[in-house]
């Protein structure tokens, strides 16, 4: 079984850490498309053209189950990617309902990019399942920068952090939602910024989750198995330097993407 995985950078390597953890005997190849990192500030249409472009490569490479590990790629193509390919696609959304359940204040903060909080999609999610529930988002495009570079602790990201959950916390929020892949690989500073009593949730659990339960027909995946192939369309060099720090203790073969 190989379970393809995507993402504008390497923010997605938080959704693939969860999925090996499901299923460590299943087959995992991400493409990292660090040269166009960040999706968040760019047009819908090319989103959506990068993402069905990747998606194609993975389908050809073997892949019999898609995870669309981006927030915005999944509000600007797994529409698309659905409606095309006959196989199971599994995105992204930011956790607004499991953290509307759990607020006490009935504030809840969204840190996302411009094109995730952006869309109808978000707005629906919010209507759907965030009645009577006050969701403030804040866009923060410097965390994507800090873990593409490397940068998970110190000055640079305490910064970077205090500016973002700052208006959040000051409007009561006590729940923070991560909604970016990348996000994750900062929560140990964010947990050291943020108040006692102020939760905070990230989707990639859930999707491993998801992504076992569809699979639940397979052979027994719960194998340790060294199979997991990293490619990025940006720097080899750079995703090498990374991968001890996002991924450490665990194996992976690299490479450069040929597009």
């Amino acid at each position: 079984m190989k379970i393809g995985i995507l993402d504008s950078g390497v923010g997605g390597l938080s959704v693939l850490k969860e999925i090996h953890k499901c299923l460590r005997g299943a087959e995992l190849h991400y493409v990292a498309d660090s040269s166009w990192c960040p999706y968040g500030n760019k047009p819908g249409n090319i989103i959506c053209e990068r993402v069905t472009s990747i998606a194609d490569y993975l389908l050809e490479q073997g892949a019999e189950i898609l995870v669309i590990a981006c927030n915005s790629a999944t509000i600007h193509a797994v529409g698309s990617l659905r409606a095309t390919y006959p196989l199971p696609v599994v995105g992204m959304e930011p956790a607004v309902k499991p953290a509307s359940e759990i607020t006490r204040s009935g504030v809840v903060g969204v840190l996302a990019t411009e094109a995730s909080i952006a869309g109808e999609k978000f707005h629906q999610l919010v209507n759907t399942h965030a009645k009577g529930v006050r969701v403030i988002t804040q866009p923060c495009p410097r965390f994507v920068e800090l873990v593409e570079a490397g940068n998970l602790d110190g000055p640079e990201a305490e910064d970077a952090i205090d500016e973002a959950i700052a208006p959040l916390l000051a409007s009561n929020a006590d729940v923070l939602v991560l909604g970016c892949t990348h996000y994750p690989f900062l929560r140990p500073v964010i947990e050291r910024r943020i108040p006692d009593g102020v939760n905070l949730i990230d989707t990639g659990p859930a999707v491993a989750k998801r992504v076992a339960s569809l699979l639940s027909g397979t052979p027994d995946l719960s194998k340790d198995s060294p199979e997991i192939h990293i490619e990025t369309t940006g720097s080899l060099e750079q995703l090498n330097l990374l991968l001890p720090k996002l991924l450490p203790g665990m194996e992976a073969t690299t490479s450069e993407a040929g597009f």
